[in-house]
């Protein structure tokens, strides 16, 4: 079995995680490993069916203390872990190995955009640069589910992104931002420019679609045998992420 991730919509972490769950990973596996990070203090997440454009979608909601996203929470004061911490952190979980592997791996790749960025080094990006508690949560989320469905090869369509600017802590920056056009750079993923005012693929999100990227084309004909819907949070015309089980 392979997967197909549709990315006309963009990408980002809860998409994913969410497309995931939609296409039949074990929610179980899922809570035994976010239980075992022993964060609960930090966080509270829930799984629901939404609506999308009239197609029922899975929406994976990690949520802060005080209703926070990390978009919106810059000074919250667990945001001084370094990548060392975060690592201790995917290290204690009580996940599988090729998990833990891979939730490293996306966490080096987007530390290492941001040092290029901020042009500190890797010791120096401190966890807000990383992103908050949600993204942790998102990319041992992800890692944990990708693991559980166990795919032979994974295939990505070109990543699609918006244009204008988005606020976050650093201040208001262009579409892609920074992070992510390093990302795609380094990594030399395929991506288009639409009109869609506002971000479509984030730091996670690129990451994870460079942590598995292959460059290999999707076969010409293939046989959907099930498809995942993941809901995504931003304000633009179709905010879902499509993963297909292809064989």
């Amino acid at each position: 079995m392979d997967l197909y991730f549709e990315c006309n919509s963009g990408i980002s972490g809860d998409m994913s995680v969410g497309a995931l769950l939609d296409l039949g990973a074990d929610k179980d596996v899922l809570e035994k490993a976010l239980t075992s990070m022993k964060l609960d203090n930090e966080f509270q997440y829930k799984i629901t069916k939404q609506m999308v454009n009239a197609i029922s979608t899975t929406d994976f909601d990690v949520i802060l203390p005080e209703h926070k996203h990390h978009e919106h929470n810059h000074e919250h004061h667990h945001e001084h872990r370094n990548l060392n911490d975060v690592n201790a952190i995917i290290n204690k979980a009580e996940i599988s190995e090729n998990a833990k592997d891979l939730a490293k791996k996306i966490f080096q790749i987007v530390a290492e955009a941001e040092s290029k960025v901020h042009n500190k080094d890797l010791s120096e990006i401190h966890f807000h640069e990383i992103g908050a508690i949600d993204s942790i949560v998102d990319i041992v989320s992800f890692a944990v589910l990708f693991d559980n469905l166990k795919p032979e090869k994974v295939y990505f369509s070109t990543l699609t992104e918006g244009q204008g600017t988005v606020t976050c802590q650093h201040g208001e920056l262009s579409v892609p931002v920074p992070a992510v056009c390093e990302i795609v750079s380094k990594y030399e993923i395929p991506i288009k420019i639409t009109n869609n005012q506002g971000e479509m693929i984030t730091p996670t999100g690129a990451a994870i679609v460079a942590s598995l990227y292959t460059g290999e084309s999707l076969p010409e004909e293939f046989v959907i045998k099930k498809v995942g819907y993941g809901r995504g949070k931003r304000p633009y015309k179709n905010p879902i992420l499509r993963v297909m089980k292809i064989k």
